[in-house]
């Protein structure tokens, strides 16, 4: 992808830099909020799947030091992209991984699957847009191929739109436990948007459903700025982590 077609954005309040399209699928919010949600430690493995160009995984990187990350991304221009903000990256569909791949387990696996399901709403005109936000992998495998991939009690985080949460929790119910979901609500008084969901394999523990992450501090948007809460403003401008107690 020429130079000419990228534009290099900043996240982290600028402790991150990534090339992106400028058109097509561009990493927004969503993405810094997965990273924060991974709860991994210094000298962890981590692979996210469906890395695109890379944000969730240089966020996570930026926040925790000395992780070995590894990203899956099966469009090429988008692995090519991030492997240009830093990343390494293995270009497959992740129902069809490369056996060096295969052979690897990860303490942590992350990933922001497509949010909408085949057939669904109206498709987008850029072929990489398309393929971010419109799922033709079912949901369940990638929650498969993430307990592949997981070691024992290793933790998969995800961020998906809250209208498919019973999905997720349906395929979570083979092979994982732990089970903790945060709902992400972008103004009080509006239903979540978006859950944070981290599993455990094999865990043991009790589901928790809790307390919403509140976006934005006011119930409107009634200025320009962002208006983010404390907790997202720490999130998205200074790399903090969400705690999930």
């Amino acid at each position: 992808m020429s130079e000419a077609g990228l534009t290099r954005d900043a996240f982290l309040g600028g402790r991150v830099q990534a090339w992106q399209p400028a058109k097509g699928y561009r990493a927004g919010t969503d993405p810094v909020f997965l990273a924060a949600a991974c709860p991994a430690e210094t000298g962890e493995t981590v692979l996210e799947m469906g890395c695109g160009v890379g944000v969730a995984s240089l966020c996570l990187g930026a926040r925790v030091e000395g992780l070995h990350i590894t990203g899956v991304e099966r469009q090429p221009a988008y692995a090519d992209l991030a492997r240009r903000n830093g990343l390494d990256v293995v270009e497959a569909d992740l129902t069809a991984l490369p056996q060096d791949l295969r052979a690897r387990s990860f303490d942590h696996v992350m990933a922001n699957p497509p949010y909408f399901a085949e057939g669904d709403g109206t498709p987008a005109s850029d072929v990489g847009r398309e393929g971010a936000f419109r799922e033709d992998t079912p949901l369940s495998a990638w929650i498969d191929t993430a307990r592949s991939r997981l070691k024992p009690k290793g933790w998969l985080t995800l961020i998906q739109l809250a209208e498919r949460l019973p999905e997720c929790l349906s395929a979570l119910s083979s092979g994982f436990g732990s089970v903790a979901v945060l709902p992400v609500q972008s103004r009080a008084g509006r239903s979540a948007g978006r859950v944070l969901i981290r599993a455990r394999k094999g865990g043991k523990a009790p589901f928790r459903l809790l307390a919403p992450f509140l976006v934005h501090e006011q119930p409107h948007h009634l200025s320009d700025g962002d208006d983010y809460t404390a907790r997202a403003a720490a999130v998205l401008r200074d790399g903090a982590s969400i705690d999930f107690q």
